[in-house]
């Protein structure tokens, strides 16, 4: 494959819903302030989390498709080895894998924790677990074994490994933080709860709280690197890969607070694009908050959105090679379709565009 660039990016327009779908350190929804107002934020680690989650569903990815974020090296291994060589010392092998990785164990615990996240494919995991039963004690081999096969979400999401910097995988994707096309602000609930077990007589709640929560209708974005995501993963699955993310991102939603306010919603539009020079995040369409309207923020959004994306193509920008949409409302910027259909037509282009054609 040559370096021809080619991305696919991802916007959208969601409704929110009273809500608190990412809390700070204090319990507050996740703001920012953005053309001088302070807008409804939600993290794109949260989103990522969800994303990766979503994942997990047997129609999207199989099981060796996804992989491990954990200090838990040793039973991911473990559990490896058992299938491998049922008869073996399990531990005693996983333990010999932690220490020829050469990464710092967490002494403290009293476990074979690693001090650090690491994230592992199941199909590293395996390989790891073939050189510790064939007895090898050759930390190189090790290292190239945690080097390759990357599962779908690490070649996505990347990786970072400070003590061993060649183990580095670029994400193929990245995913801005959400925020509100408007102005918000954040409100407080007092709810109360009634002892079951209190006497008749007694008068009161047994229990008294607030919780802030907001409101909103979010704009959305991530963008997918084609090159990127073919080095790692080849075309055809890199093809399959990139559907599999559409959909994820269109449809997941983070679980902050999902038992008190049930705020699982779908998007109100989607705009897909395949570009062949450069992501284009097209978030400056509300630096200018959206004003409240009869119509609410969803319609005079999608107004704001179209029109700032004709700006761009028209001043900065090619139009992008192909485009997609999702619901009603953005038909000037590309024809309508449903979500399958459209993930389905988008797998297709992406096929017939990657450099060299070789799917």
């Amino acid at each position: 494959m040559d370096t021809k660039r080619l991305y696919v990016d991802f916007h959208v327009l969601q409704t929110v819903p009273p809500s608190c779908v990412n809390r700070d350190d204090t319990g507050s929804p996740k703001t920012a302030v953005y053309g001088g107002a302070t807008r409804a934020r939600v993290s794109s680690q949260a989103w990522k989390h969800a994303i990766r989650e979503m994942f997990k569903d047997e129609y999207m990815l199989n099981a060796e498709d996804i992989g491990s974020r954990t200090k838990k090296i040793a039973d991911v291994v473990e559990k490896q080895i058992k299938l491998l060589a049922p008869d073996a010392d399990a531990a005693k092998l996983a333990k010999k894998v932690v220490k020829n990785t050469g990464f710092k164990v967490d002494e403290k615990s009293g476990e074979d924790k690693l001090k650090t996240l690491f994230f592992l494919s199941e199909a590293q995991a395996k390989a790891l677990a073939e050189l510790a039963i064939a007895d090898c004690n050759d930390p190189k081999q090790y290292k190239d074994a945690l080097g390759t096969a990357p599962s779908v979400d690490m070649a996505l999401f990347g990786r970072m490994v400070a003590d061993a910097p060649s183990l580095n995988y670029d994400a193929a994707a990245q995913v801005a933080h959400s925020i509100s096309t408007h102005a918000v602000q954040n409100e407080f609930d007092y709810f109360t709860a009634v002892d079951d077990c209190a006497p008749e007589d007694s008068a009161g709640a047994g229990h008294l709280g607030t919780v802030e929560y907001n409101s909103s209708t979010l704009y959305r974005y991530a963008t997918v690197n084609m090159v990127e995501l073919v080095h790692l993963l080849g075309a055809e699955k890199a093809a399959q890969a990139v559907r599999v993310f559409g959909e994820a991102f269109i449809r997941s939603m983070p679980t902050g607070k999902q038992n008190s306010f049930a705020n699982r919603t779908l998007p109100d539009a989607v705009y897909v694009t395949l570009r062949q020079d450069q992501p284009v995040n097209l978030c400056g369409a509300f630096e200018k908050p959206v004003r409240k309207s009869p119509e609410g923020y969803a319609e005079p959004s999608k107004t704001a959105l179209k029109q700032y994306a004709q700006q761009v193509y028209a001043c900065y920008a090619d139009a992008p090679a192909q485009s997609f949409a999702v619901g009603i409302g953005l038909d000037e910027l590309a024809p309508a379709m449903p979500l399958n259909q459209m993930l389905t037509a988008l797998e297709r282009a992406v096929k017939e565009k990657l450099p060299g054609n070789e799917v």
